[in-house]
């Protein structure tokens, strides 16, 4: 998007790591930006940065619905349905949008509230273990995989709207259907989280690991600093596609169980693990370029290029402008 005139307005309820990035990294691509945030200290925070947030959650929604601004949802599950029947009560015209890291429950939750008709499923594939305000980094979405919903009730409009801030964030475009995005995410974000616990957990009582814990420890126990309420609400979420993964991995490790107890090796494991890790260091990601936004079967067009591994990375074509 090239003109500052075009872009919506955009509302971020909740000032955590990623809604508190995404109201730096809007502001600097030249959004007209403001916020709201229930903690006062962070909060008071936002406000000494400079940026325009309030802890009042009905005037800040009031004023959304005056600019006719694209509210973006940031706070955790259990906070969801509190917001919702806030924004059906003040701001139910405008374009919505969240970022939290499951789509089918944000989804039903969004319909049950009667704003699916205005809504368009986000997730950032993007974060740090840390988290409120301080945390925040307008280049959080640099060069990250933000994911759009592209279900049968998405409005074409709206998407437009969603995906140009997505890209203007600096993030690449990975469309998908809810329930598909729920799959992939208990796959590579909600099953890391608990290995990681159960990785700690098993370090914790033996002095002499913690001592020689480096890089190998390090990495693989990152996301196991997150705090733990955050890391419940995303894993519990999504539990039906999480128990599928966490079988998969169970029956993977017991497998190295037992080819090492009877055969001395973890080798089938230790190389499909392998090959399945350098596939992910050459995936290409190509680019979607052919499709319109709006036009007949785009839905279905997108969700099969996201479901093939392709990604948007500059504006696709659409109706007219975002709102």
């Amino acid at each position: 998007m090239t003109a500052t005139a075009q872009r919506s307005p955009v509302c971020v309820l909740g000032l955590g790591l990623i809604g508190g990035s995404l109201l730096r990294a809007a502001t600097a691509a030249g959004y007209r930006a403001f916020g709201y945030n229930r903690g006062l200290d962070g909060a008071q925070a936002a406000r000494a940065d400079g940026f325009d947030v309030s802890t009042d959650l009905t005037a800040t929604l009031a004023r959304a619905a005056e600019v006719d601004s694209l509210i973006v949802i940031a706070v955790p599950m259990p906070a969801l349905a509190h917001l919702l029947d806030r924004i059906a009560h003040t701001a139910p015209g405008c374009a919505l949008t969240d970022v939290i890291s499951v789509k089918g429950a944000v989804r039903d939750a969004v319909t049950a509230a009667g704003l699916d008709a205005n809504f368009v499923g986000g997730h950032p594939m993007t974060g740090t273990a840390h988290s409120g305000w301080a945390a925040g980094d307008q280049r959080l979405f640099v060069g990250a995989p933000w994911v759009l919903t592209v279900d049968d009730h998405v409005d074409a409009g709206n998407w437009m709207t969603v995906m140009r801030l997505a890209l203007d964030c600096g993030a690449v475009v990975v469309p998908a259907k809810a329930d598909e995005h729920d799959a992939a995410a208990a796959a590579i974000s909600h099953l890391p989280h608990l290995v990681a616990e159960a990785v700690a957990e098993s370090a914790a009582d033996v002095p002499l690991a913690f001592a020689l814990a480096a890089g190998s420890f390090r990495d693989s126990t990152r996301v196991a600093a997150t705090a733990p309420d955050l890391v419940r609400a995303m894993c519990e979420a999504n539990a039906d596609e999480l128990l599928k993964a966490l079988d998969r991995t169970i029956e993977l490790l017991e497998r190295a169980r037992t080819t090492l107890v009877e055969q001395g090796s973890v080798a089938e494991l230790v190389e499909a693990g392998h090959a399945s890790r350098v596939r992910y260091d050459n995936f290409p990601r190509p680019e979607v370029v052919t499709v319109t936004v709006g036009e007949p079967g785009w839905r279905a067009q997108l969700a099969a290029a996201g479901r093939a591994g392709s990604v948007i990375r500059s504006a696709l074509p659409g109706p007219g402008t975002p709102r």
